[in-house]
């Protein structure tokens, strides 16, 4: 992203800021992270990142379009004020070890998106398996190679 000149911002949820802490491990992070939120709470994804609140009273927050709205929203909020960030990526799901007590989502589901340019949107919905560490340590390994793919980037581990 940094050779290409592109800029990315992170809205987290079940990652819980794992996927910024990743990315800043990279020298050079700076010049392409923009930053993160974590938006936990849905609260803070409704004020913070734009998402429908009535959506995520009815729907819950584990869900394709709430991933789609927090990328959406985060690149909006987190780029320079008149451009947004050229990306943002959106991590929401049920880490477990219970399924979601509002929704009866069962644990290990994970919505990815990734918001770029002209509105093109890349989302990705997995199932996980493992313990509530294993759920989450995979979520941000799965988010990290979805964003490689959806910007066609070069593989790295």
């Amino acid at each position: 992203m940094r050779e290409r000149g592109l800029s990315l911002a992170v809205a987290e949820s079940i990652t819980g800021g794992d996927v910024c802490a990743r990315l800043v491990d990279i020298p050079g992070a700076s010049e392409v992270v923009r930053g993160g939120v974590v938006a936990y709470s849905n609260a803070v994804k409704a004020h913070l990142l734009g998402v429908d609140a009535g959506e995520l009273e009815r729907d819950g927050a584990v869900t394709k379009s709430v991933a789609v709205a927090m990328a959406h929203g985060v690149k909006s909020a987190l780029g320079p004020a008149t451009a947004g960030a050229d990306f943002g990526l959106a991590t929401t799901g049920v880490a477990g070890p219970d399924p979601d007590p509002a929704t009866g989502e069962p644990a290990g589901l994970v919505f990815l998106a990734v918001s770029g340019p002209n509105e093109k949107v890349w989302t990705k919905e997995l199932q996980l398996d493992g313990d509530r560490s294993e759920v989450r340590h995979a979520s941000v390994l799965e988010a990290l190679r979805f964003l490689e793919h959806a910007l066609d980037l070069p593989h790295s581990e």
